[in-house]
């Protein structure tokens, strides 16, 4: 009888070992769990754009406040962030989370930026929203036209810090906030405040200085990887989460919408890109051996390297085409001049091109790491690219 009562008492203790186990380590595989708890959710490749998983990504839902994400390129863009600013009383004006800001109050618009970011202070959006665009609706109008230029159409924006408002439409999707955030990170005063773990700035209406700790725990301690974000709560939005992170020269984002094991399921969302996607270099800079004909061979190269996230599957079924330029027999090909096109595809889908260079003295040539049967084709080009 003490027997069998040791051996339950053990076996309890070794069931709620596993059930913690199961809490603190994420699985690294998105598919071992079929996915993940975010009712919205999208994985993205920064360099390429490229989707490496999707749940209902390009739904239209509440985003609570990675809104923000928007406030503070805008104010990054607008090239004012080392003036000062004097709080308005409408700006204080708020409901939710505050950096306390107050009247009459004098404070750097890049110190407010990094309270919107680290501590989603929605004084802080209004009165960014107040020096950029002169007013909080002037403001609005400039968030929904920059959301047409970087091709977000299915958000819409009325208001600068994301709170739920009566009678208005405030919206995005997950796809449509891993553009945005694609875009943002390329700025590197973005990418640097949405990064910072901690921050400190001058307070002129208290005795002492601001001093704000992010609220991605992602960043502060949990994903050693992680490179930034920003963080979003409201009761009709839920938790919502966009977040960054880089590992061996690859950079992801992820971002979940109404997801209440975001933390996990961004981490293994992360941890099944990096796995199963790594960065590929399909193209080198350098001599290209493949193009064979007379003229160009042995003058002709790229400038710059061509990288694109592949499963080992996907590794053989690359292909390149050299669209060369048919030359002129009335006119020599001048040094560095782009005589023709590499396009890349995967399945037979654009995924890709690079420019191709004429040298008048030899290139080096480099054997491709990926694809064997790159094949040459002669043609006169239209509309060439000099983008490299």
């Amino acid at each position: 009888m003490e027997l069998m009562r040791r051996m339950k008492k053990w076996l309890i203790v070794g069931i709620i070992g596993m059930f913690l186990i199961g809490i603190i380590v994420p699985t690294n595989n998105v598919e071992a769990f079929g996915g993940v708890s975010a009712r919205n959710a999208v994985l993205m490749d920064q360099k390429t754009g490229r989707i490496l998983y999707g749940k209902a990504m390009h739904d239209p839902e509440r985003i609570a406040s990675i809104t923000k994400i928007m406030t503070a390129l805008l104010a990054v863009e607008s090239g004012k962030l080392q003036n000062t600013v004097t709080i308005s009383s409408r700006a204080v004006q708020t409901e939710g989370s505050s950096i306390y800001l107050k009247p009459g109050q004098k404070i750097k618009l890049e110190d407010m930026v990094y309270g919107l970011m680290l501590r989603s202070g929605n004084d802080a959006a209004n009165a960014i929203a107040e020096t950029v665009g002169g007013s909080i609706e002037g403001f609005v109008y400039l968030m929904n036209e920059k959301a047409k230029e970087i091709g977000m159409s299915h958000t819409y924006f009325s208001n600068p810090s994301g709170l739920d408002q009566e009678g208005k439409e405030h919206y995005s999707s997950a796809y449509d906030m891993a553009l945005l955030t694609r875009y943002a990170m390329q700025n590197p005063a973005y990418a640097k405040i949405a990064g910072t773990k901690v921050h400190r700035a001058p307070n002129t209406a208290e005795s002492w200085d601001y001093v704000w700790k992010n609220k991605n725990k992602l960043l502060t301690f949990m994903y050693k990887y992680s490179t930034g974000g920003k963080t979003g709560f409201t009761k009709k939005a839920r938790r919502t989460l966009v977040s960054t992170a880089s590992k061996n020269g690859m950079d992801l984002i992820v971002v979940t919408l109404d997801d209440g094991q975001d933390w996990k399921d961004h981490m293994s969302l992360f941890e099944y890109g990096f796995k199963n996607y790594p960065l590929t270099k399909v193209l080198h800079n350098g001599g290209i051996k493949e193009v064979k004909n007379s003229l160009y061979r042995g003058h002709v190269y790229l400038k710059n390297d061509f990288q694109f996230p592949l499963d080992e599957s996907e590794k053989k079924q690359v292909t390149v085409t050299f669209e060369m330029k048919k030359p002129s027999k009335n006119k020599r090909i001048q040094n560095d001049e782009i005589v023709g096109k590499a396009i890349i595809e995967l399945e037979g889908e654009q995924i890709g091109a690079r420019n191709i260079f004429y040298s008048e003295s030899k290139v080096k040539v480099f054997t491709n790491e990926i694809f064997q049967n790159g094949k040459e084709v002669l043609l006169n080009l239209m509309g060439e690219h000099t983008d490299g």
